[in-house]
């Protein structure tokens, strides 16, 4: 049996979780998120997927993680999102080989609290964050138009699909797809009909609701509520 946790971390945009792994596969969805995560001794930073990624747990392994938020991962790791996508890769292809390891030891040493105070002290040391990847998240997710979000941006369609790419991992009407899918899942998780869930999370009917997540989660809306 798995047992998941998870908890606002220091950094802004951040989220902490611990996962004790269980047995058979786990199905992990795309949200738009980049994840740095400590297993058993390795750092790994997985990428924002466009698909649903299927991993087995080892029975009573332990993994720690910080989950950045859609757009915040890049600036905090060093990577632009693009080069990640639908890839997990560990930290020392992307670091130079002496720092992935001095975070590795001290993950080893307690993976929650030095993923977390790391994350801290990037975020102050990096500068201001680009109020841009939030803003855009925000208004897509709400169910902004793309055209509309690229102009209240002061962007192009063309200059907003680049910039989305190096933030999120590809374009904003992906980022759309996969935003408002999570959105429909809080709601039939909170125990909404689906009938409802697709009126308002911003699918055309029901049918486009099931075709929509069944693409991206591989599974039907069904099996992925409670």
């Amino acid at each position: 049996m798995s047992a998941y946790r998870e908890r606002a971390a220091l950094a802004a945009g951040t989220t902490l979780w611990t996962r004790t792994g269980g047995s058979g596969p786990y199905r992990v969805l795309p949200d738009g998120c980049m994840d740095l995560i400590w297993d058993d001794g390795t750092l790994l930073v997985a990428g924002p997927d466009t698909l649903a990624h299927l991993t087995t747990d080892r029975p009573g392994t332990t993994y720690a993680g910080l989950r950045f938020d859609p757009g915040v991962g890049p600036a905090l790791l060093g990577a632009p999102a693009r080069d990640l996508r639908d890839l997990r890769v560990p930290l020392a292809d992307l670091w130079p080989a002496a720092q992935a390891r001095r975070l590795a030891e001290r993950a080893d040493a307690g993976p929650a609290g030095a993923l977390d105070a790391w994350a801290a002290e990037r975020a102050r040391t990096a500068g201001p964050a680009d109020p841009l990847p939030a803003a855009v998240a925000a208004a897509l997710s709400a169910g902004g138009a793309v055209t509309a979000v690229a102009a209240a941006c002061g962007l192009g369609e063309r200059q907003l699909r680049r910039r989305c790419e190096a933030a999120f991992g590809y374009g904003p009407r992906t980022l759309t797809r996969v935003l408002r899918m999570q959105r429909a899942l809080r709601m039939a998780r909170a125990g909404t009909p689906f009938a409802r869930v697709a009126a308002d999370a911003g699918y055309a009917d029901q049918p486009h609701l099931s075709r929509e997540v069944r693409t991206l989660a591989g599974v039907p809306l069904r099996e992925l509520v409670p």
